[in-house]
């Protein structure tokens, strides 16, 4: 292998930085052994500067560049020292040292001639940009673009491009900003400039995240961090751009982990400390909207703090806007409104196109303190959002204006408001691939539709009250999946984790030293999985628009009951439909209502590992349990079929222990439209699968004994070493009914991760959503199989959902551990009925005896 190039011309390396870092770290390194003069001297270390400016350690950078500044002096070209003075100044801007960097800059601006001085003019530009002066920075670009142009600098005028679309999108002009980003990348193309090239994508990535696309947006950051990987050069500012789209899609704890791991990577590589304190910053919002307002105090406070130093007023602000979000999780104070004032005043005069946040927030915290004229006069200037900007600024002036109309007492203001804020929530979310996007983003219309509620309780309106309910209720499984397309690289990384998990439990069951290894690489390759169905795009629309209460009572039929869930205001509330009427029930506190689930929960699971337990202690919790989630409401369901509505924090309760349903032939259905859509649903002409998994005792009598049941034709059967995931998802691709005795996990901090443990490895949610036809009806015997998940605003996530939202009209699942011995005889007497032609509750019903653990969910 061949040493370094030797440049012919010194500048080359400078070229070099951004193509080729580490070849222009070796030439760097090889003209200063061969003891050039000053002027390639410094050319030498500004190289070395840059390369740690921005891929390591800043103080090594200020180092390298000083020297570069006193070779650049004695070559006794004004050009060289302006050059390097204005890459000094940069590097002074982000260690944070502010008066001396443009100090700097202003110097080398004076300094330089021709081409030198439009570079200069770029730079300071930056420094601008970075400081939050948008305007000055602007005067420079608007110099420096046209005359490196002029000049044939292909290089610095797309850099100078891409810089002008960050300023624009600091202003909010993303189309303006995009225009630049896909410019500057095609002006790009044209050199060698690998690095830059891979920026431009990322650029990309940003124009399309504030633009409110995204799955491009993740697509794009994701493309240019395998570019950086390739070329060795880590990127703490992506980090940053990832962070700042995870929180829009409602990855709050995802990005706060990515923050934090940006910044003990700048720790490490003594890194700029700019990138720190935006870093940090992010960090803030995420620990805000993930609902730790103590950790978003202290982060932003740090960022504040930082942001101070380094005389970024822009960010400073941006800084205390996360502080005083914050202050309002404690109480509304007037010190707090005080703060909130000055910081809509300051963001508005900064230009921020976030001051309609500082409007919303004081409009907020005056209403607490019945200053009902300032409250409407902030809440009034962001209203005005509703008319422009992004997707989220849009629907934040519609909680303006629903929040000024519930103030003023006007109802049909406040519901229109609250539709049009809803409306635009969904535009934005339709563009998912992703059902768990789909799920995390509908908390960004939660108050909109609790703004609803509340309105439509007090007026007694409880039809109204529940479309509204379900106008954002599991609204995810509604949206038509994706078709599963043929992506190899999915596959392979699906049977890969499935093949590491093997390994892993072998190896925790060994003791042997290989299981942390194996733990990183699964948690990589679940990461990768999940990277890559984010991107996904979505149809754009639905099936089906608005909810029609009528259709709801014409299918219950004579007797028929279905009991909704809502939570208002902190209360929990039934709406029962039935003979032609929806009723309104007050049921009590819903945190009782919470806490009562848990509770039962967490007895039930002692008392599965006793054959027999205690019926008195059975019938004594189900009363307590059915108290606090139906109140006045249980005796009306008692007997006749009904349906059970829950919100998604009561899903997961052991609904067959409630006295008034353990006799009646009930399902759950995580809404009435996926109840409807479920009744509606046509079973195809494909057979029954029988799947037994391993290490489950009594899985093999278990299926025998089922698979007697059914004749003409038999079951196709999967146990004993050919129940692997491929074939079981290729058996249960449109069948009639698949039952699946396997051992489960759920996972509740990944919920599509959750599993059914097959011959070959774990069987995910992910994999159930690449079958083409779901299974008309499942039968789950395994422990917490119904669990789901509760995320965004009323949105289930797990191994049910992944079927419901691809059509599965019925599934039979434990929500609590199941007594293995117990399981059995009932699973066959399930079978039995259903053979004979029962409904699946109907069938549950009569198999149930004294078991609890088993729901019907679905139609």
């Amino acid at each position: 292998m061949s040493g370094p190039r030797e440049p012919g011309d010194s500048h080359d390396v400078l070229a070099m930085v951004f193509a080729r870092p580490k070849e222009a770290l070796q030439a760097a390194r090889a003209i200063l052994a061969g003891r050039r003069g000053p002027y390639d001297s410094s050319i030498a270390r500004q190289a070395i500067g840059i390369l740690h400016r921005e891929f390591g350690d800043i103080e090594a950078a200020i180092g390298e560049l000083r020297q570069a500044v006193r070779l650049a002096r004695r070559s006794g070209s004004p050009d060289r020292e302006a050059d390097v003075l204005a890459t000094l100044g940069i590097a002074l801007v982000h260690h944070g040292r502010t008066r001396s960097g443009l100090s700097a800059l202003d110097s080398a601006a004076g300094r330089a001639t021709g081409t030198t001085r439009a570079r200069v003019l770029f730079r300071r530009a930056g420094a601008r940009w970075i400081l939050g002066r948008h305007g000055d920075a602007l005067d420079d670009l608007g110099v420096a673009a046209p005359a490196l142009r002029r000049a044939g600098d292909t290089v610095w005028a797309a850099r100078a491009l891409s810089l002008r679309g960050h300023v624009q999108l600091a202003l909010g002009g993303v189309r303006a900003a995009d225009a630049d980003f896909r410019t500057a990348q095609r002006m790009f193309a044209t050199t060698r400039q690998e690095h830059d090239s891979v920026v431009a994508v990322q650029n990309r990535g940003v124009a399309a995240f504030v633009a409110g696309d995204l799955p491009t947006a993740l697509a794009l950051l994701d493309e240019a961090d395998q570019g950086f990987q390739r070329l060795g050069t880590p990127m703490p500012d992506l980090v940053a751009d990832r962070c700042a789209v995870m929180l829009a899609a409602g990855l709050a704890r995802e990005a706060l982990e990515q923050a934090d791991a940006g910044l003990r990577l700048i720790a490490r590589l003594r890194g700029q400390a700019t990138r720190r304190a935006e870093l940090l910053l992010l960090a803030a919002r995420a620990a805000l909207l993930a609902a730790d307002p103590a950790t978003a105090r202290e982060r932003a406070a740090e960022a504040r703090a930082l942001f101070a130093r380094q005389r970024r007023a822009w960010w400073a602000e941006h800084a205390r806007l996360i502080l005083v979000q914050a202050g309002l999780a404690e109480g509304a104070t007037p010190r707090l409104l005080a703060d909130a004032r000055r910081l809509a005043g300051r963001l508005g005069e900064l230009g921020s196109p976030d001051a309609w946040q500082a409007h919303l927030l004081a409009g907020r915290i005056a209403l607490k303190l019945g200053r009902t004229a300032e409250a409407d006069s902030h809440l009034t200037a962001a209203a005005r959002a509703r008319h422009g900007g992004s997707a989220t600024a849009r629907a934040g002036g519609w909680l303006a204006e629903a929040l000024l109309a519930e103030a003023a007492g006007q109802p049909r203001r406040l519901l229109r408001a609250c539709r049009a804020g809803l409306e635009l929530i969904e535009e934005h979310r339709l563009t998912f691939g992703s059902s768990e996007l789909r799920a995390l983003v509908t908390a960004q219309g939660a108050e909109l539709v609790e703004l609803a509620l509340r309105h439509l309780r007090r007026a007694g309106r409880s039809r109204e009250l529940l479309g509204w309910t379900e106008r954002w209720r599991a609204t995810a499984i509604a949206v038509p999946p994706a078709p599963p397309a043929d992506d190899q690289e999915l596959l392979g990384r699906l049977a890969a984790l499935r093949r590491v998990d093997q390994l892993l439990a072998a190896a925790r069951s060994g003791g042997a030293a290989s299981a942390p290894r194996l733990e990183r690489e699964r948690a990589a390759l679940e990461a990768r999985v999940r990277a890559g169905t984010l991107r996904l795009r979505g149809p754009g629309w639905r099936e089906e628009r608005g909810f029609d209460c009528r259709r709801v009572l014409d299918a219950l039929g004579p007797g028929g009951r279905l009991a909704e869930l809502v939570l208002i205001d902190g209360t929990l509330h039934v709406l029962l439909c039935g003979d032609g009427r929806v009723r309104s029930y007050a049921v009590g506190p819903a945190e009782r209502a919470v806490a009562e689930t848990e509770f039962a929960r967490s007895r039930l699971r002692r008392l599965a590992y006793q054959l027999r337990p205690d019926p008195g202690e059975l019938a004594a919790l189900g009363r307590r349990l059915e108290e606090a989630v139906l109140g006045p409401v249980a005796p009306l369901l008692a007997g006749g079929p009904c349906v059970v509505v829950p919100p998604s924090v009561l899903h997961a309760a052991p609904w067959g222990l409630l006295p008034s349903l353990r006799e009646t032939a009930f399902s759950v259905a995580p809404s009435a439209a996926a109840w409807l859509r479920a009744r509606a649903s046509a079973p195809p002409p494909g057979g029954v699968v029988l799947v037994g998994g391993p290490d489950v005792p009594n899985a093999k009598a278990e299926i025998q004994a089922i698979e007697e049941l059914y004749e003409d034709p038999g079951p196709t059967v999967l146990e004993g070493g050919t129940a692997t995931a491929q074939a079981v998802l290729e058996a249960m691709d449109g069948c009639r009914l698949a039952h699946v005795a396997a051992h489960g996990t759920f996972r509740a901090d990944s919920p599509m991760f959750s599993s059914l443990h097959l011959d070959d490895g774990p069987l995910t949610g992910y994999d159930l959503e690449r079958l083409r036809r779901a299974p008309y009806r499942l039968v789950l015997s395994s422990c917490d199989s119904a669990q789901m998940a509760a995320v965004g605003a009323d949105e289930l996530l797990g191994l049910a959902t992944a079927l419901l939202h691809l059509g599965t009209a019925g599934i039979v699942a434990s929500v609590v551990p199941v007594n293995d011995e117990n399981a059995v005889p009932l699973m066959v007497r399930l079978h039995a009925g259903l053979s004979s032609g029962l409904g699946l509750a109907e069938a549950l019903r009569r198999a149930r005896g004294d078991d609890v653990s088993f729901i019907a969910i679905g139609a």
